[in-house]
């Protein structure tokens, strides 16, 4: 629905080599339900997608990881791509937002090979996840319990297999941000009314 995001900011992290429809897809996604979203990079510059089995388009970068805060978002957003992933796992950076913001409770949804950058910030164990396929013996490694569906949801992590599942990707991860707006908002007209 159009608008029910209005208000929200949400972060994908990427650097070089993600996979171009797993940043698009959800990015168009998120802004038709009014939220923004902001492209936090390792890179100060833009950034160069993959599509497919070539180079892709070029994005420009909204903020560096060592200026964006977990606390300025309501979610995050980990598109895959192979080079990506393994670049954002090698940067402490990188995997210190990933870990605030899985500590934070807010949603964090990843696709295909970003579980990796999450593996590393040891925020996997006893989560019921998917990715890609070739990640499920990383992901079982590190406590997972791995499980092959277009998307799942483990509290505040969303997690998708590839391309294929970035429909119900995104419409997942909208969905969860507008609950947990909504949940948030009933706390606190009930703390509120416990004042009274």
């Amino acid at each position: 629905m159009a608008g029910e995001l209005r208000g929200k900011r949400v972060a994908l992290l990427v650097t070089s080599g993600f996979e171009q429809s797993e940043l698009t897809v959800p990015r168009d996604a998120l802004r038709a339900a009014g939220a923004d979203v902001d492209l936090v990079s390792l890179k100060k510059e833009a950034v160069r997608a993959w599509h497919s089995k070539e180079w892709g388009d070029e994005f420009d970068v909204d903020l560096h990881i060592g200026e964006a805060k977990p606390d300025a978002y309501d979610a995050l957003v980990l598109p895959g791509g192979v080079m990506n992933s393994d670049y954002l796992r090698l940067d402490d950076r990188a995997v210190r937002f990933v870990r605030e913001f899985m500590h934070s409770g807010k949603p964090v949804a990843a696709i295909c090979h970003a579980p990796w950058t999450l593996i590393e910030a040891d925020a996997v164990r006893g989560r019921r996840m998917t990715s890609y396929p070739s990640l499920k013996t990383d992901l079982r490694n590190a406590g997972a319990r791995w499980v092959d569906e277009q998307v799942v949801v483990d509290e505040n992590l969303i997690t998708s297999r590839r391309p294929d599942d970035l429909r119900a990707f995104s419409d997942t991860l909208i969905k969860r941000i507008a609950q947990q707006s909504a949940e948030r908002r009933d706390l606190g007209r009930e703390a509120t009314s416990a004042l009274r």
